[in-house]
């Protein structure tokens, strides 16, 4: 199995620190980044000892995300939409020549409930404007951050679907699908795709709301 060094920015928040637990319990070498560097190292914290916990040697560590991007192969964006651009813009110089795997999802909710924003593309298609010299993909959005830090081994009921204009960057983002579901990731397609992929999400979490369960997306016929 190839392992990378990993840099999540927003590795503090929800969904990045569960995905952090999966990479960091399948031998990655992951970096926490967050705005404040304190929060990032006691995440990473949590997260090394949790796998120790589980007979794991854990190569986790926290940072700023200027330097958590600085040193990594492989950067996750799993920040929220708002704010999402600046922060992009301002690791552009850190990005460049690397895999950027975007999982941010442009949502909106009301009295109704979740809806996709209707915003110019994509989140991720946003991250590969800004940063030109970036290999950006789309992948992991449908997972919950629920299930990502539960105990469960592998969410072998789901899939993660990849999308991107790379190869090579999709063949990263489906390897890393493995530490979460057991199996490589889904080649959706084209990053053009991230339009689709993006609002999906709000549809999970109706569905979760009115089922009371945590949904995922599995594709049938592969």
């Amino acid at each position: 199995m190839t392992t990378y060094r990993i840099a999540v920015i927003g590795g503090t928040g929800p969904q990045g620190k569960g995905l952090a637990y999966r990479w960091a319990r399948h031998g990655h070498e992951v970096v926490v980044g967050s705005r404040a560097s304190e929060k990032a190292v006691d995440v990473a914290e949590q997260i090394a000892q949790r796998v120790a916990d589980e007979g794991g040697s854990p190569a986790v560590t926290g940072a700023t995300n200027d330097e958590a991007a600085d040193g990594a192969e492989v950067v996750v964006l799993a920040v929220p939409y708002a704010g999402h651009d600046q922060l992009v813009a301002s690791l552009a110089e850190r990005l460049v020549g690397k895999v950027v795997i975007s999982c941010v999802n442009p949502l909106g909710f009301d009295k109704t409930g979740p809806y996709g924003l209707d915003i110019d593309g994509s989140a991720a298609e946003s991250a590969a404007t800004l940063v030109p010299g970036a290999t950006v993909i789309g992948a992991f959005h449908h997972v919950s951050a629920v299930s990502l830090w539960s105990e469960v081994e592998y969410l072998d009921h789901e899939d993660v679907l990849v999308c991107g204009d790379s190869a090579e960057g999709k063949a990263v983002a489906q390897e890393l699908a493995r530490a979460v579901t057991s199996r490589i990731g889904v080649d959706a397609g084209a990053l053009r795709m991230a339009r689709q992929l993006e609002p999906l999400t709000a549809v999970l979490i109706s569905i979760n709301k009115a089922y009371k369960v945590r949904s995922g997306i599995r594709i049938s016929g592969l």
